[in-house]
């Protein structure tokens, strides 16, 4: 059975076009608090970013809920992994995180979590959508559940944080420049570094709720490339909107993704014998990283795109380490989801138990060219399924042969055809693809 509101990651949309409205907002709000009052839930902490809408959203929300029975606790702004820690911390039977992570302003969007920090299931998503088809009530007066607001939830994620890193470990020497992307992590980043003794300068750290991932974050790296060069830093690190992406910067300006985030963790517990299993990446991830792990006898898995794929597959073969080269890393002995801020505490404490700089620890890999090609598309067409789709395909691989890939997916989050090609050097990567997503926008525009 298809999901009709939940996509990868939770409801998505434009804010005031269905369904990111009040009025639906409100209603999912009350179907949720329906199917898990029905499991005996008390509370949901709900948290959310720093665009405009959050607020609306935030209220319609709690509407619900309490039409429901289900009491409410709010943070106000706080990245979505700490929403995940918060909701086992206090006890909560779920938390909701109102954002659209690395999407504009005018997006918003609405996911949950489970009581231990997970995403939830598709078979309650599934309970979810069932009860949005039927109409809304209300329970009796004396059964309406209550609001109230949590005043030290940023210190104790903050706390949290800084609980990941080396216990006998300190950043005191390292100039970091941090870029929070005028999001959730604007008064949380700061904080963690400069408490583990960094010096730090911070971009991206003044939100006004719609300067939200403009221009700035994991997803626009420019301005941290170039205020780290133009400083002098050791090094950069960017979130997105909501915390659980993060990229890094070298010292000399050179990115380092998701792919080369994990490789460095992955390294340095393989080298520490606390590697356990192998890592899980998805389809997106550089044929670059498989050979990397490989040279290091460390097995590589590949699951679907989202965060949520890669979980299910670390737990069935009991590894804890994955993510995706978007910046979404799962270190599972640390936090139940994605969390950039501790993700990125884990790559120094990997740097400096291993006596390196970014650029010496990523020496021993190599990425394959890889170009992803991003086709907006009207979504009342198919073009995944279109044969002339299908054959420029086949086009491209035969003539890549076993020395590239490709790969086309839809977005669960935004109206787009994803089209990715990878090839070693002597390929016209960029040109290959191309040529798939002219195609592709061909066969929507007919």
């Amino acid at each position: 059975m298809s999901r009709k509101y939940f996509g990868t990651d939770g409801v998505r949309g434009l804010v005031g076009q269905y369904p990111i409205t009040p009025d639906f907002a409100m209603k999912l709000g009350y179907a949720a608090g329906t199917i898990m009052a029905q499991e005996g839930t008390r509370e949901v902490i709900i948290g959310k970013d720093t665009r405009i809408s959050g607020y609306l959203l935030e209220s319609a929300m709690e509407a619900g809920f309490s039409a429901a029975g289900v009491n409410v606790a709010l943070t106000g702004p706080l990245p979505t992994p700490a929403i995940a820690y918060l909701a086992q911390t206090f006890r909560a039977d779920a938390g909701v995180v109102i954002s659209a992570s690395h999407n504009p302003y005018h997006d918003n969007g609405i996911k949950f979590f489970s009581n231990g920090g997970t995403k939830l299931t598709d078979e309650k998503e599934l309970a979810i959508e069932a009860q949005l088809d039927q109409p809304m009530g209300c329970v009796a007066s004396e059964k309406l559940g209550k609001v109230r607001r949590i005043d030290d939830a940023a210190g104790r994620y903050i706390e949290f944080c800084k609980s990941t890193f080396s216990k006998s470990g300190s950043l005191e020497g390292m100039h970091i420049v941090l870029d929070c992307a005028h999001g959730a992590t604007y008064h949380i980043a700061p904080a963690v570094f400069r408490e583990l003794g960094a010096e730090i300068t911070v971009i991206g750290d003044k939100p006004n709720g719609m300067n939200i991932n403009d221009h700035c974050g994991a997803t626009h790296l420019d301005a941290l490339v170039a205020k780290v060069t133009e400083i002098g830093a050791d090094m950069g690190i960017a979130f997105d909107g909501d915390g659980d992406r993060v990229m890094m910067v070298d010292r000399d300006g050179t990115v380092v993704d998701g792919d080369g985030i994990l490789y460095i963790i992955a390294r340095h517990l393989h080298r520490s014998g606390e590697m356990q299993g192998g890592v899980v990446g998805t389809l997106m991830a550089n044929l670059g990283l498989e050979l990397a792990l490989k040279a290091l006898d460390i097995p590589f898995a590949r699951a679907k795109v989202g965060d949520r794929y890669v979980v299910e597959m670390l737990k069935e073969k009991g590894w804890d380490l994955g993510g995706e080269n978007s910046g979404h890393i799962l270190s599972l002995r640390h936090h139940s989801t994605g969390d950039g801020i501790v993700a990125s505490l884990q790559v120094l404490n990997a740097l400096q138990a291993m006596n390196e700089t970014l650029g010496e620890a990523l020496a021993g890999l190599t990425m394959l060219p890889q170009v992803l090609v991003n086709v907006r598309f009207s979504g009342n067409t198919a073009p995944l399924e279109a044969e002339s789709v299908k054959a420029v395909v086949a086009e491209v691989e035969a003539e890549m042969g076993e020395q590239g890939r490709v790969l086309l997916r839809k977005s669960g989050t935004e109206p787009l055809i994803r089209v990715m090609v990878e090839a070693q050097p002597h390929f016209d990567v960029e040109g290959l693809a191309q040529r798939i997503a002219d195609e592709v926008k061909r066969i929507d525009a007919a």
